[in-house]
């Protein structure tokens, strides 16, 4: 397992590139010679998750529900401060 270290400028230019050297390990992509996001094959994400799903991505996914959910209205009644 290689890891390799790209300027975004390189990432942007050579994206199918880099995508194939992430299949070999880790690649880091730098904004002004500081690493600022790694890019990893599914396999290696799913690894270092222990391929469990985010909450965020349960709660973007398009899933088919078997039910019905209907939020209830709050019932809320106001009544004026009492100061004395």
């Amino acid at each position: 397992m290689g890891i390799t270290t790209v300027s975004s400028r390189e990432f942007n230019q050579h994206a199918s590139d880099v995508k194939k050297a992430a299949n070999d390990g880790p690649v880091f992509i730098t904004d002004r010679g500081r690493p600022a996001h790694v890019l990893l094959s599914i396999e290696e994400y799913l690894k270092l998750t222990g391929g469990q799903e985010s909450l965020a991505d349960v709660l973007t996914e398009q899933r088919q529900t078997d039910f019905d959910f209907d939020i209830p209205r709050l019932k809320v009644t106001i009544r004026p401060a009492d100061f004395s």
